[in-house]
């Protein structure tokens, strides 16, 4: 007779407990930038709506930022870092291949021996590591899970490149997510097209560097192709999340898009046609674009500044490099 293998089950639903945020040492007004790019604080205030942004100084790495914003998350989250069992980190800026940041993370939050791996989605990545923790977790995988979107862009820009390279900051930000008694995190809406990887990405391989065939292999995008695809694409992936949820757009308290440009953003909630009571993060004018850690800082920020958002559904949704994107609807902590 063949043995029958068990197979594990977890809780209903999930929620997120509480997040975190560590944003780099440095503040950084567009005055500082512009010589290289011949351009003015002006130009970059009316075409991205940054006015500064935060960059870490040169011995904090993503690792440090990471580790950071996981603490404060966890700390405020009520759970003990012992019972933490996986920890996904979505970053493009390891500053080393291996090992993983997630499990340095682990080990300095007290989280060992945790499950913990790191992906790359680039922009979306925060969304994407949400999902993964929520599966997990109604798996019967994990039961308490950090995930952290983390980044030092600093490191991997051209001041000479008019293209990204004054939208870009560092920083992490973090979440605890655990089991609910009721719903706390919607069906995630995610996707790619990598047809049009080109857009935006790297200019070129660490192979190629170490050959000196390319410089140091900074990142680049085609602006107005990468605009035009945010902006008409995306509302598409935020009505589904909407539907998924099972809500309205009225229904929602807070919008957190990824942080890529103000007039993204302000497109985006023009054509959700959300009405005036609901809060948008904006967290791009003083922290800048950063990558897999803008939802996350932005929902910390809304969450410091209105604390009447606890309880209320947010939209929250990522998209950027490989043009790779992920929307969900969560309940705020």
């Amino acid at each position: 007779m063949t043995a029958t293998i068990r197979q594990l089950t977890g809780p209903a639903h999930t929620r997120i407990y509480a997040y975190g945020a560590a944003r780099g040492e440095l503040v950084v007004p567009n005055d500082d930038l512009v010589g290289p790019i011949d351009s003015s604080d002006e130009w970059i205030r009316q075409r991205t709506g940054i006015v500064t942004r935060v960059r870490a100084v040169h011995d904090t790495s993503a690792i440090d930022l990471a580790a950071d914003a996981a603490r404060e998350a966890v700390a405020r989250s009520g759970v003990e870092p012992t019972q933490i069992d996986a920890v996904i980190v979505a970053t493009i800026s390891n500053p080393k291949q291996t090992p993983s940041v997630s499990a340095i993370v682990a080990d300095r939050i007290g989280a060992n021996p945790a499950a913990a791996f790191d992906m790359n989605a680039a922009c979306a990545g925060f969304a994407y590591a949400v999902a993964q923790a929520d599966a997990l977790i109604r798996a019967g995988a994990a039961h308490y899970a950090v995930v952290v979107g983390a980044e030092k862009l600093s490191d991997v820009v051209d001041p000479t490149d008019r293209s990204i390279s004054f939208l870009l900051g560092d920083g992490a930000g973090a979440a605890v997510i655990g089991p609910s008694d009721t719903p706390g995190i919607g069906p995630t809406i995610w996707g790619s097209d990598g047809s049009k990887a080109d857009l935006v990405g790297m200019n070129g391989t660490l192979t190629e560097f170490r050959d000196g065939e390319v410089p140091w292999p900074t990142l680049r995008q085609e602006g107005p192709a990468v605009f035009r695809w945010a902006v008409w694409e995306m509302v598409k992936v935020a009505r589904e999340a909407i539907e998924a949820a099972g809500i309205e757009p009225a229904d929602l308290a807070a919008f957190v898009p990824h942080q890529a440009n103000m007039r993204i953003i302000d497109e985006l909630a023009k054509q959700l046609k959300l009405p005036d009571s609901v809060v948008i993060g904006r967290d791009i004018e003083t922290t800048g674009n950063t990558s897999a850690a803008s939802v996350p800082l932005a929902a910390h920020r809304l969450l410091e500044e209105h604390p009447e958002l606890s309880g209320g559904l947010a939209l929250q949704i990522g998209f950027g490099a490989g043009l790779v994107f992920g929307a969900q609807v969560v309940v705020l902590p």
